[in-house]
């Protein structure tokens, strides 16, 4: 006996609570997807499930939300490798503006050097010059008045730093002095009280 059941009503009912429950999950995954292609994060099964709050067997197992799934991990793989493409792009632009900057910036550098080979030639033939002039007594005279005022300067530094030291005391015992007169005048103001 073949008989087909006719679904009574409260079976109906339950099946129209499912497909209303498959539906509104079905929407949630359509929202998430859109919300992870926004914020252009990464479309996974567990993204999409985790955003969605459905299950991944749902996503598995629902014919129209893996086709969803599937098609935007699709495209986000067609727009990573855009993205991708584009970004090796802008790095051979960069490399290659880097390089001609690069070529730029030597010839300039040979330019300055070239220049600075000069200016030391000039400066060293005035040196020669001026070498020729100085007698040997007058190097040697010169050469005892530096060492004469280098030893000078140290003993200058070693008296400032001296006095600098007595400076610091003497601020020190100013200051633990007037710390006494008040305490002092604080005791003559407010004289003990006899009990």
């Amino acid at each position: 006996m073949n008989t087909t059941a006719i679904p009574g009503p409260r079976t109906a009912a339950a099946l129209a609570a499912r497909r209303r429950k498959t539906e509104t999950a079905l929407e949630r995954v359509r929202q998430a997807i859109a919300r992870l292609r926004r914020e252009k994060a990464q479309v996974t099964v567990a993204a999409v499930a985790r955003r969605a709050d459905v299950s991944r067997t749902f996503l598995y197992d629902n014919a129209e939300a893996r086709a969803a799934v599937a098609t935007a991990m699709a495209q986000a793989g067609e727009r990573r490798t855009q993205m991708l493409a584009e970004q090796d792009d802008e790095r051979e632009a960069t490399w290659r503006e880097r390089a001609l900057n690069a070529e730029e910036a030597l010839k300039e550098a040979h330019g300055e050097i070239l220049a600075q080979r000069t200016r030391i030639g000039e400066l060293l033939g005035q040196i020669r010059d001026l070498e020729a002039e100085w007698t040997q007594e007058a190097v040697q005279r010169i050469t005892t008045e530096n060492t004469t005022l280098k030893q000078r300067v140290r003993q200058l530094t070693t008296d400032n730093r001296t006095l600098d030291e007595r400076l610091k005391a003497a601020r020190s015992n100013l200051r633990f002095q007037d710390r006494r007169i008040a305490d002092l005048e604080a005791r003559i103001t407010d004289p003990p009280s006899t009990i």
